[in-house]
């Protein structure tokens, strides 16, 4: 091949290249317009508070939420959490009677309005336990799509694996993003007020 062509010829190859490139993507792009949007996390629910109160979906607007799946016989990831919480609760002063706090238990069997009520003692009083009948809970922790297994201990008790993230719901209960914890709770405060 005479040197002078090679550059064309390098050229032609970078150029066709690039439009073939380019035509899958604009095929992938074209393509992706008739795929489903992914699933929205939350839903309608309807479970008792620790009061024996009913609260819906319908309790989250207006204000903005947070909402941990655990359990009350959790040895030590849920108390750490429900503790964070209290403490981001405390460091927002008066505004935190402006936001919702949810305790949602994945462990019915065990988990009546009185035990959350006992359990929840314990931490900010803003913070709410929801429970319900196992129809109940199976409903929320699929519209919120949180895994939560039961797991049978050597001694015939048993415990609970379950998703471990605190949810942020902005003020008409539309999933935000996990809230993150790992940081003090004056700046987590401070980015939940942004909600309010």
């Amino acid at each position: 091949m005479p040197r002078t062509t090679r550059p064309l010829v390098i050229f032609a190859a970078f150029a066709g290249s690039l439009a073939v490139g380019l035509f899958l993507m604009l095929w992938a792009v074209g393509g992706l317009r008739t795929v489903a949007a992914p699933a929205a996390i939350g839903g309608p629910f309807q479970l008792t508070d620790q009061s024996g109160q009913t609260v819906t979906d319908k309790n989250l607007q207006g204000k903005p939420t947070l909402i941990f799946f655990g359990f009350t016989h959790c040895p030590d990831i849920c108390p750490t959490s429900l503790f964070e919480i209290s403490e981001v609760l405390k460091a927002m002063g008066k505004d935190a009677d402006r936001v919702n706090a949810y305790f949602v238990s994945v462990d019915p069997e065990r988990d009546t309005a009185t035990a959350m009520k006992d359990y929840l003692s314990s931490f900010d009083p803003h913070l709410k336990g929801l429970t319900g009948d196992p129809a109940a809970i199976a409903k929320v922790l699929s519209s919120y799509r949180v895994y939560a297994k039961k797991v049978p201990l050597k001694d015939g008790d048993y415990t609970m694996d379950h998703t471990a993230l605190i949810y942020l719901m902005d003020r008409d209960g539309h999933f935000v993003a996990p809230f993150n914890l790992k940081r003090t709770p004056e700046e987590a405060a401070i980015d939940l007020k942004r909600y309010l």
